[in-house]
């Protein structure tokens, strides 16, 4: 009898697990919708408000590492209450978001500071609370979230180009006032992996692992954003045909492309596969931007879109190889802040390369070392963990 009941208890476990995701996921696409906008907004922004405000590569590159600071500083607190955080961190990006709209250069830091500490909050709660909600497919529920992302991220530089930068910040600060107040329909409980017990231990990983993980996460942002902050100012100094906003929407609209294939890849080559082969496209593209300096515009834009393409699968991937070892272990929020100071570094380091040696394409090392990084270190990252007995 007490198997039958087992059994025919099942299908209502699974039904209201899927419940769950459904109503999770739901508010979370959203709000990393809204999210990606303000995440990306320095790219297209950035060549209008370096004639602005008379300013070189180096102090430009401050933009980020202020950005991302505030980044890592939200993501530090975000797993202490991961609703909270996702419904606090979009009206505190909306908020900051606003004061842009006046803020000169030096109180640019502390308003980006701002924008930057909810975005860190949000976006790494969204994670923890997708990743662990479900315990099967988690790759896949984390690309479906990021894609949301991605959809905003694209969006961003048409909302530039039509609106205008101070148009711009009111339209995002709205998008996200509202992505806060339906941030409110979470559900209020926690969530952890169905298979999983809590975690125990101070750390949510051994020490070698975790601090793989840790530059894993760190050298994913910094490239991404050096790539998404800076080839629009790559293109349009190579081609007087390209436009820093057209240039930011192909590599986003590549990156959404590339996540939304991104089961289909999954399904075909395998996780680990699938991020070796990534990474490896990734470094060709970057290499030729670097070492070829008479591209044209065409050869520019295919590969901004390979540069895109190749990127998309692997913060997803990423994070479903750190989850399907920690669970939502109450210390992963200062791992995710780690990643910021990528975002924090690698621009910035970018921008101080090309004033030191007067040119992008020097400064297109960073990013390219980054990611020859992250392919070396992948054999610890993409190891499943052992099953216990």
């Amino acid at each position: 009898m007490e198997a039958v009941q087992t059994t025919a208890s099942s299908p209502s476990i699974s039904d209201r697990r899927s419940s769950i995701s459904f109503r999770v996921l739901g508010p979370l696409i959203f709000y990393f919708a809204g999210a990606g906008i303000a995440t990306v907004m320095l790219g297209p922004l950035l060549p209008g408000l370096s004639e602005r405000w008379h300013i070189q590569d180096a102090q430009a590159g401050m933009l980020f590492t202020s950005f991302f600071a505030g980044q890592l500083s939200g993501a530090w607190v975000a797993s202490r209450n991961l609703r909270a955080s996702v419904i606090y961190g979009a009206a505190i990006t909306a908020g900051s978001c606003v004061a842009m709209l006046w803020v000169s250069f030096a109180a640019a830091h502390l308003a980006l500071f701002g924008v930057g500490f909810g975005l860190g909050a949000g976006l790494t709660a969204g994670n923890i609370i997708a990743g662990t909600a479900v315990s099967s497919g988690r790759a896949r529920v984390l690309a479906i979230l990021n894609t949301g992302w991605s959809v905003g991220a694209i969006a961003c530089p048409i909302l530039v180009r039509l609106c205008g930068p101070q148009t711009f910040f009111v339209v995002t600060a709205t998008i996200l006032a509202l992505a806060a107040a339906i941030g409110t329909l979470l559900p209020k409980q926690e969530f952890s992996p169905a298979t999983e017990e809590s975690p125990s231990s101070d750390l949510p990983l051994p020490v070698l692992p975790l601090l793989i993980f840790a530059m894993a996460l760190l050298l994913y942002v910094g490239v991404e954003n050096a790539l998404g902050g800076w080839l629009p100012s790559y293109a349009v100094r190579q081609s007087a045909l390209l436009l820093a906003s057209s240039i930011s929407f192909c590599y986003w609209m590549a990156e959404l492309i590339g996540r939304s294939m991104m089961a289909v890849a999954v399904n075909r080559l395998g996780e680990s596969l699938l991020y070796r082969g990534s990474l490896v496209l990734l470094i060709v593209a970057v290499s030729i931007l670097i070492f070829e300096p008479h591209l044209g515009p065409r050869w520019i834009i295919t590969l901004t879109v390979l540069c895109g393409l190749a990127i998309a699968p692997l913060y997803p991937l990423i994070v479903s190889f750190l989850l399907a070892r920690t669970g939502s272990h109450p210390k992963l929020g200062p791992l995710f802040s780690i990643a910021s100071l990528g975002g924090a570094t690698l621009p910035w380091l970018t921008g101080v390369i090309s004033t030191q040696f007067h040119g992008l394409r020097a400064g297109l090392t960073v990013p390219a070392m980054g990611a020859l990084v992250l392919l070396t270190i992948g054999g610890v990252v993409t190891t499943k963990p052992r099953l216990q007995t």
